[in-house]
C-alpha cells in the first residue's frame, strides 16, 4: 500500500513529522516496507531552455538543438524528440547524471558528427510515468536552472506499508489515517457524501442472476460528461504511487480505490448492449477481452458483469475493453458492489490476475458504506467532468454485518504481558471506532464497526452462500470440534487484546537500543550558494564594505550601464527614480558611493553580490558579484597613495576567479569592456577566447558626470553565473618532481601596443612539457629603446621531470621560447 503524506494529510489532522509518523506506523503494526523522495533520483535534472533547434545535418529524424542549463554555456544536444523547438523549455541532464527511465549513466558523446553534451528528458526518462512522446514541454515561466524536482513540487515523500491479509481496512489511506489517529497522532478529519438530487431516470438496471454472484450492488449513471486528463493533482497523486494516468473517468476509480478503499467501475452506457448489467457467475463459451489486453474465458465459478451480448467483466478483478471509458464517452455508468470475498480470491488466483481491485475485495469491504461511497462518487465525477446524475438502481441487500466482542481486562496482563490500565484499553478501543456496548470492572463488550471485518469474525463480516472457509475434511471430528469450540471463545477476545496492545506500540516491549549511528552534518549550502560566499568573503577581506542597495533605478540612470527594455520598466514604482530594473549592481552601487563622497567620505570602496538585470526571464537575470572603488588608495606606511586605476579593479575580480578555482593561465583579456567603462582603460576577462568571465575597468567619464561624482572611479563585475563548477578530482599525492627547475630571464622589444599576455601564453605554449611557469616581472620604456618600443622582461620556469637536462637541451627550449614568442607577437629578443 503506497500513498504521499500530503494525501494522508487530507484525512489526518496532525502536526506529526513524517519521522513521527513512519515511527508510529511501525509501532502500530502497520510496517514501513519504504520511504521513496522522488526529489532525490531528480535531483541532477534542471530546467533548460532550449536556444536553437535546427535539423541534424546528417539525420532526417534528429535534431542539433543549443540548450542553456542556467550556466551561461550553450550545450550541443542531439536530440530526436517531435516537439524538440527553438524557445521551449524543457529539463536536461548533463554528463554524469543517472537516468531512471533507461537505467544509464549519461556521457557526453557524438551523434552521427555533432557533439551531444547533454539530453532532454521525455517523462518517462526520468521515471514519472509512460509519456515518451517527446521531451518534457514546460511553461515559459519555468526557472531556468533551477533543479526540476524542486520547481515541479516532488518533494512529497511516497510511504509504503506492509498490510496484512486480515487489515482490508488498511488498505485505503482513510484507514491509515483512522488507526494513526487511535494511536494519538492527531484527528480523523470527518468524512460524508451528501446525496445528490438525481435528474434523470437511470438508463440501466442491476439484476443479480444468482445470489452467490453478488451480495449487493449500486449504480448510477452521469449524462453530459467531458472524459478527458485528469486534474494535475490527481495525476501527480496516481504516478507518486505507482498508476498510470488514463482519463479522468478511470482514474477516479483508481482514486476511490486508495483514498477510500473502495473499487469501483465505469462503464461507457453507450457501449453497454441493452437496459440490464447481470451479476451472474461464468458459464460455457463465456469470453472477454479485459481492459489490460488479455482474453478471459471465465468458469463457472467466478463472478461475472454481462449485459445482453455477454461477458462485460471479471467482477472485481479486471474490466472489460468492450464498454470502457475513453475520450468519446458523454454518459457513464458507475458500479459499486459488494462480492463473497472468498470467491474473488479464488478467482484471482484462479486466472492469475493481481489486481488492486482484487486486493481489496479479497479482504473485505466496508458493507454499510455502499451508499454513501456511490453518493460520493457522483459528486466527485461531476465535478470533475460535468454532467447530471441519474437515480440509482441497486440490487440484493445489505448484509448482516453487526458483532460485538468482549475483552477481559485481566487479559491485558495476563496474556498480553502488558500493564495498560482498563481505561486506557477502553479508549483505544473507541478511537478506533468501537462502540461500548456494557462495562464492569472486569471486562467490556463492545460493538464492532462495519469496517472492520476482520474482529470477531471467522475471516470475513459476510459470506454469500458456499464458500465459507472450512476446516479440513479428514481431520479427526472431536479435535475439529473443540478446534472450533475454543476458537469461537477466544478468539474474538484475542482480536480486541491485538489492538489494544498494538496502540498501546510493540516498542513498549522492554528493548536495549543499538547504539546511534553517528552521522555527519550535511551541507548547508548547495556548491553554487557555497560560491557566493567564498566570494563575499574575497572581497570583504580586500577591504571592500559589503553593500545592499535597490534592484532598480532611475531609467535615465541604468540606460548608461545597458539596455532599458520597457520589459524591465516597474509598472508601480515605489519611487519616481526607481522604476527601471538595473542592468548591473554596478549602477546601483557607484549612486551609493557617490551620496557618501557627498557627505565627506570621497574614498570609498564598495561590493554587493545581487542581480543583473538583462531581459524579462530566468536566464536574463544574473547572479553578479560587483564592486566599485572611487578616490584614492588607503593610507598606508609602505607605499604612498594614489588614485585608483583599472588594475585595482582588475586585481578585485582576479581575485574572486581565483579562490572560485579559475586557474590564472587559463584566463585571458580582451579590450572590449561594455559602455560604461572607459575605453583603453578597461577590460574583460574570458575563459579561453569566448567565455566572459567578468569585466573591469576606469569608469567613463560621461557616466561619472552624470552621476556627480568627481572621480576617479573604477568597478568590476564578476559573473558568478558564468563560473563553471569545479570538476570533482580524485585525491591522490601531490607530484613533487625529484629534479631542481631552472630558470631562465628573458627580455624582448616589442611594439608598445602589444599586450604582455599575448607574450605569456606564447612562452607557456612553446614547450609543455618542460615550461612549468611563465611570469612578467619587469616593464621597461624610455631611453635607449626606439620610440613606440618597450621592453617586457619573462621569467620561464623549465621542471625536468625525467632526468636533469643539459645545457644544449636547455638552450634547445629556450630558443623554442623565443620564436614562439617572435612569431606571436613580432617581439625581438634583446642583447
Amino acid at each position: 500500500m503506497k500513498f504521499t503524506l500530503s494525501w494522508l494529510r487530507d484525512h489526518l489532522e496532525t502536526e506529526a513529522t513524517l519521522e513521527q509518523i513512519l515511527a508510529t506506523l511501525n509501532t502500530i503494526g502497520l510496517e514501513v516496507e519504504g520511504v521513496e523522495d522522488r526529489a532525490a533520483a531528480l535531483a541532477p535534472f534542471r530546467i533548460a531552455h532550449v536556444v536553437e533547434a535546427e535539423q541534424h545535418p546528417n539525420a532526417d529524424r534528429l535534431r542539433a538543438l543549443k540548450v542553456d542549463v542556467g550556466d551561461g554555456t550553450l550545450r550541443s544536444v542531439v536530440c530526436g524528440a517531435p516537439n524538440a523547438r527553438a524557445g521551449m523549455k524543457g529539463v536536461a541532464a548533463l554528463p554524469g547524471a543517472f537516468v531512471p527511465g533507461t537505467g544509464i549513466t549519461l556521457k557526453a558523446g557524438e551523434i552521427r558528427g555533432v557533439k551531444s553534451e547533454a539530453m532532454m528528458l521525455s517523462s518517462r526518462e526520468m521515471g514519472l510515468g509512460d509519456d515518451h512522446s517527446g521531451i518534457v514541454d514546460l511553461p515559459e515561466d519555468a526557472p531556468v536552472g533551477t533543479p526540476y524536482a524542486e520547481w515541479a513540487g516532488l518533494g512529497d515523500p511516497v510511504i509504503e506499508i506492509s498490510v496484512t491479509p486480515n487489515r482490508g481496512d488498511a488498505l485505503s489511506v482513510r484507514g491509515v489515517a483512522r488507526d494513526l489517529a487511535a494511536a494519538g497522532l492527531g484527528t480523523l478529519k470527518p468524512w460524508g457524501a451528501e446525496p445528490v438530487a438525481p435528474a434523470y431516470p437511470t438508463p440501466l438496471e442491476w439484476v443479480i442472476e444468482d445470489p452467490r454472484a453478488c451480495i449487493q450492488v449500486f449504480g448510477r449513471a452521469v449524462r453530459g460528461v467531458t472524459n478527458g486528463p485528469s486534474p494535475k493533482w490527481m495525476q501527480d497523486r496516481l504516478t507518486a504511487i505507482g498508476l498510470r494516468p488514463i482519463n479522468v473517468l478511470v482514474d477516479i476509480t483508481n482514486y476511490f480505490t486508495f483514498d477510500l478503499g473502495r473499487p469501483l467501475h465505469v462503464f461507457d452506457v453507450a457501449k453497454v448492449k441493452g437496459r440490464t448489467l447481470t451479476m451472474r457467475l461464468g458459464r460455457e463459451g463465456d469470453e472477454y477481452l479485459a481492459l489490460n489486453g488479455k482474453t478471459y474465458r471465465p468458469t463457472p465459478e467466478d463472478i461475472v458483469i454481462a449485459d445482453e451480448a455477454g461477458v462485460e467483466s471479471l467482477a472485481a478483478i479486471v474490466g472489460g475493453e468492450t464498454t470502457g471509458c475513453d475520450e468519446t464517452t458523454r454518459e457513464v455508468f458507475i458500479e459499486c458492489a459488494l462480492f463473497d470475498p472468498v470467491r474473488i480470491a479464488l478467482t484471482g488466483r484462479r486466472h492469475q490476475v493481481h489486481s488492486d481491485a482484487r486486493a481489496r475485495n479479497e479482504r473485505g469491504l466496508d458493507p454499510a458504506a455502499q451508499r454513501a461511497m456511490i453518493e460520493a462518487a457522483t459528486r466527485m465525477v461531476m465535478q470533475l467532468c460535468g454532467g447530471e446524475p441519474s437515480t440509482i438502481t441497486e440490487a440484493g441487500a445489505e448484509p448482516a454485518w453487526q458483532r460485538q466482542a468482549t475483552l477481559r481486562f485481566e487479559r491485558i496482563a495476563g496474556l498480553g504481558g502488558s500493564s495498560i490500565p482498563p481505561e486506557g484499553a477502553v479508549a483505544s478501543l473507541e478511537r478506533l471506532g468501537f462502540s461500548v456496548l456494557a462495562r464492569d470492572a472486569a471486562q467490556v463488550t463492545v460493538a464492532v464497526p462495519s469496517w472492520r471485518n476482520d474482529i470477531a469474525s471467522s475471516g470475513s463480516a459476510y459470506r454469500a452462500g458456499g464458500t465459507e472457509l472450512t476446516q479440513e475434511p479428514g481431520i479427526d471430528p472431536a479435535r475439529a470440534r473443540a478446534a472450533a469450540e475454543g476458537a469461537d471463545a477466544v478468539e474474538a477476545e484475542c482480536d480486541l487484546l491485538e489492538e489494544v496492545l498494538r496502540l498501546e506500540g510493540l516498542d513498549a516491549i522492554p528493548a536495549v537500543s543499538l547504539p546511534a549511528e553517528g552521522r555527519l552534518p550535511l551541507p548547508s549550502l548547495t556548491p553554487r550558494q557555497s560560491r557566493t560566499v567564498l566570494a563575499r568573503r574575497v572581497l570583504a577581506s580586500r577591504g571592500l564594505a559589503e553593500a545592499v542597495t535597490f534592484g532598480f533605478a532611475a531609467r535615465g540612470i541604468a540606460s548608461y550601464f545597458g539596455e532599458v527594455p520597457d520589459a524591465l520598466r516597474v509598472e508601480n514604482p515605489i519611487a519616481a527614480d526607481l522604476d527601471q530594473m538595473r542592468p548591473t549592481p554596478v549602477a546601483t552601487l557607484l549612486q551609493a558611493a557617490g551620496r557618501n563622497a557627498a557627505r565627506g567620505y570621497p574614498d570609498v570602496s564598495l561590493f554587493e553580490i545581487g542581480a543583473s538585470y538583462l531581459a524579462p526571464s530566468p536566464e536574463g537575470q544574473l547572479n553578479t558579484a560587483a564592486g566599485v572603488r572611487i578616490g584614492r588608495t588607503p593610507r598606508h606606511w609602505s607605499e604612498p597613495q594614489r588614485a585608483v586605476d583599472a588594475l585595482d579593479a582588475k586585481g578585485d575580480a582576479l581575485a574572486v576567479l581565483l579562490a572560485l578555482g579559475i586557474a590564472p593561465a587559463a584566463l585571458t583579456v580582451t579590450t572590449d569592456a561594455p559602455g560604461h567603462y572607459h575605453p583603453g582603460r578597461s577590460g574583460i576577462l574570458r575563459s579561453g577566447p569566448k567565455l566572459p568571465l567578468a569585466r573591469f575597468g576606469e569608469l567613463h567619464p560621461r557616466v561619472l558626470s552624470a552621476l556627480g561624482i568627481d572621480g576617479p572611479a573604477v568597478a568590476f563585475e564578476v559573473l558568478l553565473d558564468s563560473i563553471p563548477d569545479p570538476k570533482r578530482k580524485k585525491k591522490s599525492a601531490p607530484e613533487l618532481p625529484a629534479f631542481q627547475p631552472v630558470r631562465r630571464d628573458l627580455a624582448f622589444l616589442v611594439d608598445s601596443t602589444v599586450q604582455a599576455d599575448a607574450l605569456l601564453r606564447a612562452a607557456r605554449g612553446a614547450e609543455r612539457n618542460l615550461v612549468a611557469e611563465v611570469s612578467l616581472f619587469d616593464r621597461y620604456a624610455g631611453n635607449r629603446l626606439p620610440e613606440g618600443k618597450v621592453s617586457l622582461a619573462l621569467e620561464v620556469v623549465l621542471q625536468p621531470r625525467e632526468r636533469t637536462l643539459t645545457d644544449a637541451e636547455i638552450e634547445a627550449v629556450i630558443a623554442k621560447v623565443v620564436a614562439a614568442v617572435t612569431k606571436a607577437t613580432g617581439a625581438s629578443l634583446r642583447g
